[in-house]
């Protein structure tokens, strides 16, 4: 355990100071009234719980706004992002990805560690390796999130990894184990699920109720945001749409003839190239250039893409359906093919999908860990 660290600095809150906190959050400055509206409190509980969070330094109160013509003006609530800091950690099969964050979740340092190997121990080792040095800078630091790919199950303990092909784990405590390196509260997340959570909270799905993510890239990840929840399903996932059949007659991904995912990964994609030494930005490099075989190459997998998103928005209706990821080059050369596969795919008459293309950085997976720290203190 690092010396000195404990969670004593995170305060705490009732239900109804945490759904305040987390309605400025995500929706930014508020006044009084704009807050006991959304929450359905009294001005007068309202002022109570307002100043506890003032009184806690989560809160302060900012600017002021004229409420009507004839009002008095109203004095806004603020959040004060530099009261807590949280460590979000993404890990891959070979490198520890790592932010800090304020509690608005603007990143504020980062590092990345090569893992000298995908031992639990060691890599436990690392994370707190990198708590330790940060909590050096920043004494508020307050909580812990890491994010894998992997099946990340949910006990009252603490969340456990129960699968992850990258690092061959199975069955690690890892929330208890982190915990316990570094003193510090623990939120395990999976990668997609935690980007997923930090897109509606922070990102393009700020404030929303139903919203979906895909990532493209590496891999093919899916996350959903219903009634203003996260989806979990019975597994700590959403479901699994990578391998719904596209074309059966189609290439075979490893388990499936014709799937997304035979389709779709920037590693399906060079491989259907068949050129030796090929990358995917190799393969990107040829599509822009209008070489025949790597344009069908990739109008294929944005057909595929395409109609994952239409399966999506006809399932769930969500407001928002965000693309992001390391393989968004795709939709750069492939955006028409992707929208004529929607349409294609969709109800002419139903309300057009709102499609969010984010712009990708590797840090957004560690900045989502962190999101999920943040969250997790919430709870």
């Amino acid at each position: 355990m690092i010396p000195g660290a404990g969670a004593s600095s995170w305060p705490k809150m009732g239900a109804a100071e945490r759904a305040a906190l987390l309605q400025i959050l995500i929706h930014g400055a508020l006044s009084r009234a704009d807050l006991a509206g959304r929450l359905g409190l009294s001005r007068g509980r309202l002022t109570r719980i307002t100043r506890d969070l003032i009184e806690k330094k989560l809160l302060a109160e900012g600017a002021t706004e004229a409420r009507s013509a004839m009002g008095r003006p109203s004095e806004l609530l603020v959040l004060q992002p530099a009261s807590h800091h949280f460590l979000g950690v993404k890990l891959t099969g070979d490198v520890l990805y790592a932010v800090v964050t304020d509690l608005g979740a603007k990143i504020v340092a980062s590092t990345e560690v090569t893992l000298s190997s995908r031992s639990v121990t060691d890599v436990v080792g690392e994370i707190a390796g990198v708590a330790r040095r940060f909590m050096e800078e920043m004494p508020t630091l307050t909580a812990v999130g890491v994010s894998l790919a992997g099946h990340i199950r949910h006990e009252r303990d603490g969340e456990v990894v129960d699968d992850s092909a990258y690092l061959g784990w199975d069955g690690v405590p890892l929330a208890t184990l982190v915990a316990a390196a570094t003193g510090l509260p623990t939120t395990i997340e999976n990668d997609v699920q935690a980007l997923t959570a930090s897109e509606h909270w922070f990102g393009a799905g700020a404030g929303l109720d139903s919203m979906a993510l895909v990532t493209i890239g590496v891999g093919l990840g899916i996350g959903l945001v219903i009634n203003g929840q996260l989806v979990e399903g019975a597994h700590g996932r959403p479901g699994m749409l990578s391998h719904m059949i596209i074309d059966p007659a189609g290439p075979v991904c490893g388990s499936h003839r014709g799937c997304v995912s035979s389709f779709l990964p920037n590693d399906s994609i060079v491989a259907a190239l068949e050129v030796p030494g090929l990358t995917y930005s190799g393969a990107l490099a040829l599509a822009r250039a209008g070489d025949p075989a790597a344009v069908a190459v990739f109008e294929r997998a944005a057909n595929a893409l395409g109609v994952l998103i239409a399966v999506i928005a006809n399932l769930t209706d969500p407001r928002k359906v965000v693309l992001t990821g390391d393989g968004l080059g795709l939709y750069d050369v492939a955006s028409e093919a992707v929208h004529s596969a929607v349409a294609a795919s969709t109800d002419p008459d139903a309300a057009p999908i709102d499609l969010d293309v984010q712009p990708f950085d590797f840090s957004e997976w560690a900045r989502a860990a962190a999101v999920c720290a943040i969250r997790g203190m919430l709870r």
